[in-house]
């Protein structure tokens, strides 16, 4: 008989938990899927969203793991043996992280995604009350074994590494002129620079002849799968329609490959048809679509 129990996030060792959570219950064909340990090591850096992760245990087994970040997505994994039992519970965790920062007389949604062909997953927000929103994301994918081009450049421009973390501030001012959002503080870009995957001769600045970054593109690594990722890629809007987008895409893909990594893959919202043609130009092709879901909290 089940002895399900469940806490708040304490340190570092539940950190880990949760990984071994994820390589021991998510399905192979979804296990290099949002939130990977890079992802959750950026969020869990977060005062405000390790306050809101919860762990469950049957006995001392973890069987599932939640937490709602700091733009209201519910993130979650349960041993689909424990799905029914705690399905619910999980959720309204959900939940109470959005209501406990509304005021009264306040609405808000708890939102997550789902791959579209992740059959058990969309049907498990349908039974508790999600529903879609018209949004959705695209994940693009590209073989490094096909041949790669040579960037081309703009007059004077140059893409080279970031310098370091004395970059940060002008790197997150380019990110929020690029795609018109006030998340990517500068606190936030160095979250980023701190986590363990993080290599600062990945992180790729395409820079103006006047010295000012216009555009970057932020690669990684991850040597047990061989996939590398050139994302995200951002342009500031005074230096778009200038290729620059296509050039960070070529230099880090010959990075990746020269590091060994078999494919390179990206993630651009649906509506983002400008990067969506520029990743198609240099080889990328479309591997899945993720269909956003909410669920209104009041």
């Amino acid at each position: 008989m089940s002895h399900i129990t469940s806490r708040i996030y304490a340190d570092e060792k539940d950190f880990q938990i949760i990984l071994d959570l994820i390589a021991r219950v998510r399905p192979s064909k979804y296990i290099n899927d949002y939130p990977v340990k890079m992802d959750i090591e950026e969020n869990l850096a977060s005062e405000a969203t390790r306050t809101n992760t919860r762990l469950w245990f049957d006995d001392d087994q973890p069987v599932a793991w939640a937490f709602v970040d700091e733009l209201n997505n519910l993130r979650w994994e349960v041993d689909s043996q424990h799905e029914q039992l705690i399905g619910t519970e999980i959720v309204e965790w959900g939940e109470s992280c959005i209501r406990k920062k509304l005021a009264d007389g306040e609405a808000s949604t708890l939102d997550t995604n789902c791959r579209e062909d992740y059959a058990a997953r969309m049907s498990f927000l349908h039974r508790h009350g999600f529903r879609q929103t018209g949004d959705t994301n695209v994940a693009m994918t590209r073989p490094l074994s096909e041949p790669i081009a040579g960037p081309e450049l703009p007059r004077d421009f140059v893409i080279r590494p970031i310098k370091g973390m004395e970059e940060a501030e002008a790197v997150a001012t380019m990110h929020r002129a690029a795609f018109g959002t006030e998340y990517m503080t500068t606190e936030n870009r160095l979250i980023i620079m701190n986590t363990s995957g993080y290599e600062p001769s990945l992180d790729l600045l395409a820079v103006a002849p006047n010295g000012n970054i216009a555009a970057y593109c932020s690669c990684s690594v991850n040597d047990q799968t061989q996939i590398g990722m050139t994302d995200p890629v951002a342009t500031h809007p005074n230096y778009q329609r200038m290729g620059l987008s296509r050039a960070l895409l070529l230099t880090g893909m010959r990075l990746l490959k020269e590091r060994g990594m078999m494919s390179a893959h990206l993630g651009t919202s649906g509506e983002n048809i400008a990067m969506q043609k520029t990743a198609e130009s240099v080889g990328f092709k479309v591997e899945y679509k993720t269909i956003w879901f909410s669920k209104e909290v009041n």
